[in-house]
């Protein structure tokens, strides 16, 4: 499974630099000033986790566990979830999606605790 995370990893870091740039590009003329922070907020987290799901691929490979594959998991649904109502919110103006956002930001922060729990819990 490190193979998957680190490919899935690469593939959401590469689609979120498309995404930047197409926000630089394409989107700076059309967003208002807030949209358009609220979409590059969305390639933030997203550029912030894949790189996460790359590093713990390796982290993976290292120690193994299946609180890895937990923790990728969440962090792929934290970024379908955040990243994605973002994006949706951003492109379309309709404010109920921000509704969907702190969902992402909660698979985020349990992705990232139970890593804590198992860096305690393997390296103490």
């Amino acid at each position: 499974m490190a193979r998957f995370w680190f490919g899935m990893g690469c593939l959401l870091v590469g689609l979120a630099v498309a995404a930047g740039a197409f926000g630089a590009h394409a989107l700076k003329q059309r967003l208002t000033a807030d949209l358009l922070a609220v979409f590059e907020t969305g390639v933030r987290y997203q550029v912030i986790h894949g790189l996460g799901l790359v590093a713990l691929a390796l982290a993976m490979d290292r120690w193994g566990g299946a609180v890895f594959q937990w923790t990728g998991g969440l962090w792929l649904a934290g970024i379908v979830l955040f990243s994605g109502s973002l994006y949706a919110l951003s492109l379309t103006g309709i404010r109920g999606l921000g509704a969907i956002t702190p969902l992402g930001g909660l698979c985020f922060l349990v992705g990232w605790g139970l890593l804590v729990w198992e860096a305690w819990r393997k390296l103490a």
